[in-house]
């Protein structure tokens, strides 16, 4: 039995490292002291924006059926349906070989009006050097004058007939007004247009317009400097950027609604004409609330919205989570109606992973 003990302390020293490691793992000594870097911003005090969604169609801003401004045959069309085109780019292109002629002409007739030109002033100068020695009437000099004014005009008008016959010529290629995409091919090669006749119908996509009906009770509160944002039904993740075009004062007596124009950019023509679109006007308020920007939001299942604050910043910063009561979103922004205060230290960064009382490193993005 002496030997009982050391062999029963030879069991347990082991199996109590044992214990002792797991109980570590499970707790590391440094626990207490795991802080996490987080982002916050102030909660401040501003105006808020009553966020109004209409709903509309997606319109072109311009849509031209072009046309000739010169009777001609069409040598060819240089586009299709679909094709996107500059501003100036060639639409199609008329037989203009008589119209080449009849700038060749017009050039040269320009020309000989030029050397009778110089041909009578030649002769006014010397009949002015003659008259100054009475070697020639003074009646004489006028009508050598009178020969340069009247072959300057003949000058002018053939300078004149030759600038139009080149516009002419140049008027055989017809090209895009704007840049758009080629909604419709009207003609062909081989085809006779007279002046007026649509060779292609050209719309513009670089700007779209969406037209809404703004209700009564919010039509004194639109102005051209309000924010606006366009969300399309096809693209319900991706929010544009518009202005406020222009506006009706005149109501439509059955829905009591005024007549509102949208334009939006289409740069990188992610818009379509006739796509159905819901445009926010975001009005301005004379309420003023607590704000916090939308990153601080945390949504729950169970239907609680709260977000995470900084506490005791200044001494020994812990995070704690608040319920918040929200209401109307504007320029990334939400309007806190309970829960927080202005100046409330909200974190926007790293609250994915908080908990109650966990000590957090501050650093501050702005207000």
């Amino acid at each position: 039995m002496r030997y009982a003990v050391p062999a029963l302390a030879a069991i347990m020293n082991p199996l109590r490292s044992s214990l002792l490691g797991l109980f570590l793992i499970g707790h590391p000594a440094d626990a207490q002291t795991e802080t996490v870097l987080v982002g916050v911003v102030p909660a401040e005090v501003a105006a808020v924006a009553q966020p109004l969604p209409l709903t509309g169609t997606v319109t072109p801003a311009r849509i031209s059926a072009v046309s000739a401004e010169v009777a001609g045959k069409v040598a060819r069309v240089h586009v299709e349906e679909g094709d996107r085109i500059e501003p100036g780019g060639v639409l199609a292109a008329l037989d203009n070989r008589r119209a080449r002629i009849a700038v060749a002409q017009a050039q040269a007739a320009t020309r000989e009006a030029e050397a009778a030109l110089a041909d009578a002033q030649r002769r006014f100068d010397i009949a002015t050097t003659l008259a100054g020695r009475q070697a020639i009437s003074d009646n004489e000099r006028r009508t050598r004058e009178t020969e340069v004014q009247t072959d300057r005009a003949v000058r002018d008008r053939r300078k004149a007939e030759e600038n139009e016959q080149a516009l002419l010529l140049e008027l055989h290629d017809i090209r895009a007004p704007f840049a758009g995409v080629v909604a419709r091919r009207l003609t062909d090669a081989g085809a006779w247009v007279e002046p007026g006749d649509a060779v292609v119908e050209l719309v513009e996509l670089r700007e779209l317009r969406i037209d809404v009906a703004v209700p009564q009770a919010y039509f004194t509160h639109l102005s051209r400097d309000i924010r606006v944002t366009v969300r399309l039904d096809a693209q319900p993740h991706e929010t544009f950027e518009g202005r406020l075009l222009s506006t009706i004062p005149v109501a439509d007596p059955g829905s009591r609604t005024f007549p509102a124009r949208v334009s939006v950019a289409n740069a990188d023509a992610n818009l379509m004409p006739g796509l159905s679109a819901t445009v926010t006007l975001h009005l301005p308020t004379a309420s003023r609330h607590v704000t916090i920007p939308r990153d601080a939001l945390l949504r729950h299942p169970d239907g609680r919205t709260t977000a995470w604050v900084v506490e005791n910043a200044s001494t020994g910063a812990t995070a704690a989570e608040r319920v918040i009561e929200i209401g109307n979103t504007f320029d990334g922004r939400v309007e806190v109606r309970s829960g927080l205060s202005e100046g409330d230290l909200v974190v926007v960064e790293g609250n994915e992973g908080l908990r109650p009382g966990l000590p957090v490193q501050v650093s501050r993005r702005g207000s």
